[in-house]
């Protein structure tokens, strides 16, 4: 399988906390990939006068897990450190820490002796109590959502997007197969040095840039729900509003962000995500909480999932079908997605649930007690759950 595990590694990463009004979770898996190459950065206050001031970020890094964890340490320090953060511009000053990481990484020894070849796209919001800072760099997205609606999300740095191509081919570049040079998949990245030598252009200039895309955004206290960051890993299966309606859901069964993001990635994996996947979930005071009907609803989603994947597998145990063991599972939830089931997770579908009914499967056939046996026919089933 190339860069990829024969089974994806599922153990996650979890971290949660609370402060200055806000609650935020963490989720992170390695997946199908050889290696976990994310990072994150998770910090409720600043210090000094800033201590009503939160910020997060996430790191997708590639070729190498380096530059990642290099910016996932360094990065908030860099731009609270720019004469622009003093002066309280902060969107500059977001961005000359950008540019200033990036020009000090180059020099660290393991980075400028040319052997290490990788890169890290960012995503990072400041939370402050009026506003909403938010750069990206690559295709790491935000997304903030009111109502169960994204109303804001960042676009990704893809390299053939007119102006991202423009600068590519000026800087002596192409875009083929929709990527830098027809190898690097993004067009902004921290690191990634070796499509940085163009000699007579500044950094912004360069076949990829190290420059964010810094927005702002004023806090509606009465209709702010929750801010996503996450990366391509994420988004590669789950649309802007598909998450954000998603995630809604989640929170009116749980106030448990953990249980939220876990859901989301373990959602993002059976739907077909092959990459890492890191989530930070930032929720504010209007965001949903959990609801006694919304619970009995789930209660009662989950019960008649039983009984018609009971009834299928019933069904079919004797049939000729049931030659294949190893897909079996896959056959029978494919079945189940050709029913019309009311009340399935907005945004999460059948595979929000492929959990559950992979422990009702275990039941009636003991011998797959290996969570492995789910993933032999994954991409067949993820291809039938974006379908449907």
């Amino acid at each position: 399988m190339g860069a990829f595990l024969n089974k994806p590694e599922t153990k996650k990463y979890n971290e949660s906390g609370e402060g200055n009004g806000l609650r935020y979770g963490v989720a992170s898996m390695q997946g199908w990939r050889v290696e976990m190459e994310d990072a994150h950065h998770a910090q409720l206050t600043l210090n000094g006068t800033l201590s009503d001031w939160s910020y997060f970020a996430v790191f997708d890094g590639h070729a190498g897990a380096r530059v990642s964890a290099h910016c996932a340490e360094n990065l908030l320090e860099c731009i609270l450190q720019t004469d622009e953060f003093r002066r309280e511009a902060i969107a500059d000053a977001i961005r000359a820490g950008f540019l200033d990481l990036d020009k000090k990484m180059r020099e660290l020894p393991e980075l400028s002796n040319g052997e290490e070849k990788s890169g890290s796209t960012a995503v990072c919001a400041f939370v402050s109590p009026k506003q909403i800072y938010i750069a990206n760099c690559g295709d790491s997205r935000a997304v903030l959502a009111r109502n169960g609606a994204p109303i804001f999300a960042t676009q990704d740095h893809k390299p053939e997007l007119p102006t991202e191509k423009s600068r590519i081919v000026q800087a002596g570049g192409s875009v083929m197969i929709q990527r830098v040079n027809g190898s690097l998949a993004v067009s902004r990245a921290l690191g990634d040095y070796e499509y940085k030598k163009v000699m007579d252009r500044g950094p912004c200039e360069q076949l990829v840039s190290p420059e964010p895309e810094v927005f702002v955004h004023e806090r509606c206290e009465a209709e702010d729900e929750f801010l996503v960051l996450a990366c391509d890993g994420v988004w590669d299966v789950m649309s802007n509003e598909a998450l954000c309606a998603y995630i809604h859901s989640l929170l009116r069964l749980t106030d448990d962000l953990t249980t939220v993001t876990n859901q989301v990635i373990d959602t993002c994996l059976y739907k077909g995500s092959k990459d890492n996947m890191s989530i930070v979930l930032v929720v504010f005071p209007s965001a949903p909480k959990p609801d006694p009907e919304a619970i009995r609803a789930d209660r009662e989603l989950d019960e008649t999932l039983r009984q018609r994947l009971t009834a299928l597998i019933q069904k079919s145990a004797d049939s000729e079908e049931r030659e294949d063991t190893s897909c079996h599972f896959s056959l029978v939830l494919k079945q189940l997605l050709q029913e019309n089931i009311p009340g399935l997770p907005p945004g999460g579908g059948l595979a929000a649930k492929q959990a559950l009914l992979d422990k009702i499967y275990r039941e009636f056939y003991p011998e797959h007690a290996d969570s492995s046996d789910t993933f032999d026919c994954q991409a067949e089933l993820a291809e039938a759950f974006q379908t449907n």
